[in-house]
């Protein structure tokens, strides 16, 4: 049994039970107990934020195009949930803002970057500021560099520091970019007790991905992971009740 509260972070929604970055599956994370949702965003030609993992619509949607160039007007018009089975016809591409609307306040949501172009960026501040959602949103990405600026343009921001290789260990992510990290976000399979206790006692939360296996679930909760992220929060939220 742990004795620290493990938080559910459901990736791109419930995505092992819904399509992925839908209100289909945002409403189904929460549903399912998750605490926090993980989703993707890039902006339109029209300079709002759209939910998608890709760059263009061509996996998720039944249109083809790249997300940059096409306005919310066009992306509205494409079907987001056939893919995932009749249930989800007719599920649409969410805006951010969309998500904001539907999930509760108390919720979580870390909001994943693949650039900070000019457009993406200024949205998202103008968004956050607009609804003072500082509390409440941590800004994660690959593209640390990214991050670091978006920090830099507006301090009040949470950046979460995505690995898919070997990370630095949580006393250089904490030192090397010159702003203060909130989190990091490694591959579950980096992960050990040493870099969790490390990251505790510097401060910084540990959200390892995207971990859908039941064992490795309750390995990391034993090793005293901040929260995990994953595909099935119901799944997740189940082995926690059940410690």
């Amino acid at each position: 049994m742990t004795t620290k509260p493990v938080r559910v972070v459901g990736h791109r929604g419930a995505a092992g039970d819904a399509p992925e970055n839908t209100l289909a599956s945002f409403a189904l994370a929460v549903k399912q107990g998750a605490d926090a949702i993980e989703l993707d965003v890039h902006p339109s030609k029209d300079g709002r934020l759209v939910v998608c993992h890709d760059t263009t619509v061509n996996r998720t949607t039944n249109g083809k195009g790249e997300i940059g160039q096409m306005t919310v007007e066009q992306l509205k018009k494409l079907d987001a949930g056939s893919w995932g089975g009749k249930a989800f016809a007719g599920e649409r591409l969410p805006l951010l803002e969309d998500v904001f609307d539907l999930v509760p306040p108390r919720m979580e949501v870390n909001v994943e970057i693949k650039s900070d172009s000019p457009a993406l960026r200024d949205a998202l501040i103008g968004m956050l500021r607009e609804r003072e959602l500082f509390g409440r949103v941590f800004v994660s990405s690959f593209n640390h560099e990214c991050l670091v600026r978006l920090k830099r343009a507006e301090p009040l921001v949470k950046i979460g520091l995505l690995y898919d290789t070997k990370p630095l260990r949580p006393a250089e992510a904490h030192g090397k970019y010159g702003v203060e990290p909130y989190s990091l976000h490694p591959h579950h399979k980096l992960v050990d007790r040493s870099f969790v206790e490390e990251a505790e006692r510097l401060g910084l939360r540990v959200y390892p991905w995207t971990v859908n296996d039941e064992p490795r679930m309750r390995a990391l909760v034993e090793l005293g992971v901040s929260g995990i992220i994953t595909d099935f929060p119901g799944k997740l939220r189940g082995l926690l009740d059940r410690l």
